[in-house]
């Protein structure tokens, strides 16, 4: 019999140098206004439990709930407080190419943002870290079929936006 060599879990610190970034993206994209802290939070929430995971696979699917709910109250305290939505983005400057692909950019990011938040979260986790239906449930807290209908939603909206503003 063979004995194959048995992978380590992964670190703390290895965890957060593989995933910290993609953390910062995913709440900038869900529309924090401080993505930098919310990925900050998300890790330093998911140490405190770190001796406690059972799963060491669960550690990414774990960090990536707590930034979307951490996202989601940030938006929700921020809509109180400000009774307005963040402004999306100014476009990038550059040649002529770079500005009319900035402005397309900038109209999707926007058209996306104006999405209902469920909507908007089930599009992001799809499109953008291309997580399974699955994955998308858990995460959201959600069942499967109810990311079906809310990605359905939001792709359809987001169709009927971007033709409006173009």
């Amino acid at each position: 019999m063979i004995d194959l060599p048995t992978v380590a879990p992964p670190s703390f610190a290895e965890l957060f140098a593989a995933h910290h970034q993609s953390m910062v993206r995913l709440a900038g994209l869900l529309g924090a206004d401080d993505p930098e802290d919310i990925a900050q939070e998300a890790f330093a929430r998911l140490h405190a439990r770190w001796s406690r995971l059972r799963d060491d696979g669960a550690a990414v699917a774990y960090v990536r709930s707590i930034v979307c709910n951490l996202t989601r109250n940030r938006l929700r305290h921020l809509r109180l407080v400000r009774l307005r939505p963040p402004e999306p983005p100014a476009p990038a400057r550059g040649g002529e190419h770079a500005v009319l692909v900035a402005e397309e950019h900038r109209e999707l990011l926007a058209a996306v943002d104006r999405l209902p938040r469920r909507q908007r979260e089930a599009l992001v986790l799809r499109y953008w870290l291309d997580l399974s239906e699955r994955e998308i449930a858990e995460t959201m807290g959600v069942s499967p079929g109810s990311v079906k209908t809310h990605t359905s939603r939001g792709l359809s909206a987001l169709g009927r936006a971007l033709k409006e503003d173009s």
